[in-house]
């Protein structure tokens, strides 16, 4: 089976005619150049029986042949605080900080650092499997002393943990108190020291947090031998603290009394929602997070009386560092496309491909920001005038956000996903690929190597399972067979996304007569959601095109481009759950988790929402009673069929992979009609766990009948309506019978009927 051997990414997801974007490759030993190019990406499935790739070739300036090289990843989180006046000469020296090791036994990693190695100036605190606590001094001659408490930490405890040097003596003094209290607790301790030579102290090197350095990329220290687990309030001080002044110091803002010898102080309950870490000493030594480690996590303080870390921010004053947390692989861009004036939206990829390498960086090319006045305008307006920026009257709605919570699972490599599938694995090119680069970073539904679920995510990296070949058919390869189905029935639509979403509102929807989603819309943000309730609230069309919909609450910050925020809280289908008190998102402050934790179901936005999933075979739908009212006969038109896609690409049937269900008592609007709902599905299909309220038997598809999809129609305020198809696997039955068929035929009925403007009554 072929070896995948290249990949890459782009710094922008939705670009504009007229703006830029740029795309960052990365090759295998072996692969020396390869040919780059821009297409319209029309298909994907290349299944037997599937519609196959296809693309259009999009005539640009990237088009040509480029050098193939290994670009660097260098992973982990940790802070950086640039070198200053508050530590110019440095003679004595005292550190301490409060920490909760989570993999002590690993390695030996860094707490904090400040070290010119090759000149050996500087100093390092360390943990270590065997000696716990560890402080590095430098001679000044290129060589490092090195005293060790003798005592190993136990993991995922909290810690004081202190070193102090004094110069005149030589004495060193080394101490790690559990705060915790156990009857045999052997990791307690203190020791000392004495330096053989004078210790060197002062260095202009940078100063980390839960990092070590030996060199420098991109004009900043590479962070190694990173500290898994959380620091809170680190220390730095210029003569010897006593134990009291250290008990103070991680308990106070900063005693007044030893303001004057604190040469930074670092209190990581302020100023969650950025990468700046600040220093409350009057030296101002403010640092900066690299690589996204978890804020607003539980502090050694923590009491449990308040869950949000917004009203009680001093229990929260801890970070999270990882090893394997990823932000931006920042690679340097090998080429560069200035979309044209007049390209088409669309869903388009930079198409890499070295002999029988291949690989697609996918982006979307939104609609003008502008749309200058052009002779086809008038024919526009008679199908759209809600705006001046969109070229179609359809919007297709791309799921980025979901994309980067799914991107690079590493689920069938690590189990296999043979229990949700009921069949045998097979690893993919591109699994055994993820498997060989785990620098690229994990998904949302992913672990951190300290057993830590990933609660960021960001695009900014290559997304390997995020491609419209991808052999699992799961969200954009699963996606491909809507824009193939709107291609071969010669739709216009313009093609949009979360990202444009979030930040443009519904604005962005408002120029549309009908918006489609694709067919696994899961991860929203409050922006998003907003934007999606105004827009069929004020008279505009929804078609939810698929299943498990409008599910996790996400969070983005402004001044972090192409990251994303999720927690899993107290329920819902996960595989991971957040600590108790960190629930809360820290970019936002807003409450994480279940939409429907905050009163925001998605049956009361879209008719219907997840009750099941499974992922062995997929079935079919029964017309429903409310199929006969006159109000919904437009769906039906043309269609004599009882049984409603028995077929499709995924399962063979359009009711499978993730199904929704109608439910008043979840907030399905009182006259919604249900016009479809599936029936045998297998016992692999089971009912989720937030619907669960006793752990019981025979919630399978066989015996539970909460186990369906129902298909939703319904009118919206103002001429508005709302169709919902309750299940992924609906757009992969499109295709069947080149197109002619009764999922086909529905599908265009209600299209039909979205885009002609006359008012539902």
């Amino acid at each position: 089976m072929l070896e995948k051997k290249i990949a890459g990414y782009s710094d922008e997801i939705s670009v504009a005619p007229g703006e830029r974007i740029r795309f960052m490759v990365s090759c295998e030993p072996g692969i020396d150049r390869y040919q780059a190019d821009i297409v319209r990406l029309i298909s994907g499935d290349r299944q037997p029986g599937g519609p196959g790739y296809r693309d259009e070739l999009l005539p640009t300036s990237v088009s040509g042949e480029y050098p193939g090289r290994t670009q660097e990843t260098y992973i982990g989180s940790y802070a950086i605080v640039p070198h200053g006046p508050a530590f110019d000469g440095l003679d004595n020296l005292s550190l301490q900080a409060t920490i909760f090791p989570t993999l002590p036994s690993l390695r030996r990693a860094c707490v904090i650092s400040k070290m010119d190695v090759d000149a050996g100036r500087g100093f390092a605190l360390w943990t270590d499997p065997a000696g716990g606590l560890v402080l590095q001094l430098g001679d000044g001659d290129g060589g490092l002393q090195e005293f060790a408490l003798g005592r190993p930490f136990v993991g995922r405890e909290w810690y004081l943990v202190s070193a102090t040097y004094d110069a005149a003596s030589g004495e060193v003094h080394l101490r790690q108190q559990l705060l915790g209290s156990y009857a045999l607790d052997t990791s307690s301790g203190e020791a000392e020291h004495t330096s053989e030579k004078a210790a060197v102290v002062a260095s202009d090197a940078p100063l980390l947090i839960a990092a070590a350095s030996r060199e420098e990329a991109r004009g900043r220290p590479i962070g190694e031998m990173i500290f898994n687990g959380r620091i809170e309030r680190p220390v730095v001080a210029s003569r010897v603290l006593t134990h009291s002044e250290v008990e103070a110091l991680r308990r106070d803002d900063l005693p007044v009394a030893l303001r004057v010898d604190i040469c930074a102080a670092w209190d990581f309950a302020r100023a969650f929602e950025t990468d700046e870490i600040i220093d409350i000493s009057p030296n101002r030594a403010h640092g900066q997070l690299v690589n996204l480690p978890i804020r607003a996590v539980r502090g050694s303080t923590w009491t449990g009386d308040e869950l949000s870390f917004r009203h009680a921010p001093d229990q929260y004053a801890a970070i999270h560092f990882l090893d394997d947390s990823l932000y931006d692989c920042e690679w340097d861009a090998d080429f560069e496309l200035e979309v044209p004036a007049d390209t088409p939206s669309g869903l388009y990829a930079a198409r890499i491909r070295a002999g029988d390498q291949e690989d697609h960086i996918t982006f979307v090319v939104r609609p003008p920001r502008e749309l200058s006045e052009r002779n086809d305008q008038s024919e526009l307006s008679e199908h759209n005038d809600r705006g001046e920026s969109a070229t179609a009257s359809l919007a297709l709605l791309i799921p980025t956000a979901s994309y980067m919570a799914y991107g690079n699972s590493r689920g069938g490599i690590e189990t296999g996903n043979e229990l949700l599938s009921n069949s045998l694995h097979v690893v993919s090119p591109d699994e055994r690929y993820l498997n060989r680069h785990p620098e690229y970073g994990n998904s949302m539904y992913d672990v951190h190597n300290d057993g830590t679920g990933v609660c960021y995510s960001s695009r900014l990296r290559p997304l390997i399972n995020i491609r419209p070949t991808h052999p699992w058919l799961w969200q954009l390869s699963a996606d491909m067979h809507l824009v193939e189905w709107l291609e071969a029935q010669h739709i216009p639509f313009d093609v949009i996304t979360d990202e444009d979403m979030h930040q443009d509102g519904v604005s962005l929807l408002e120029r549309y007569s009908c918006v489609m989603t694709c067919s696994h819309p899961e991860y929203y943000s409050t922006p998003m959601w907003d934007a999606v309730h105004a827009f069929t609230q004020r008279g505009g069309r929804l078609m939810y095109m698929g299943g498990n919909g409008f599910y996790w609450r996400v969070a983005y910050r402004d001044d972090k481009p192409g990251a994303m925020e999720m927690r899993r809280t107290e329920d819902g289908s996960r595989s991971w759950a957040s600590e108790p008190g960190e629930y809360y998102m820290a970019f936002t402050g807003e409450y994480g988790g279940l939409w429907w934790r905050a009163g925001r179901t998605p049956q009361s936005l879209v008719g219907n929402g997840f009750i099941a999933q499974g992922f062995d075979h997929s079935s079919y739908f029964r017309r429903a009673p409310g199929s006969d009212d006159p109000r919904a006969a437009f769906i039906f038109e043309g269609v004599d069929d009882e049984i409603i896609g028995d077929f499709g690409l995924i399962g063979g049937g359009a009711a499978g992979l993730e199904l929704d269900w109608a439910s008043r008592a979840y907030g399905t609007p009182p006259h919604a009609l249900v016009v479809a709902t599936s029936e045998q599905h297998t016992d692999a299909y089971i009912r989720v766990n937030e619907d669960i309220g006793h752990m019981l038997p025979a919630i399978g598809g066989q015996d539970d009948p909460r186990v369906h999809a129902d298909v939703v129609f319904f009118e919206t305020p103002r001429g508005g309506a709302v169709f919902s198809t309750g299940s992924i696997g609906w757009s992969s039955a499109l295709f069947h019978n080149d197109h002619d068929n009764n999922i086909s035929r529905i599908t265009r009925n209600v299209l039909d009927r979205f885009l002609d403007t006359s008012a539902f009554t």
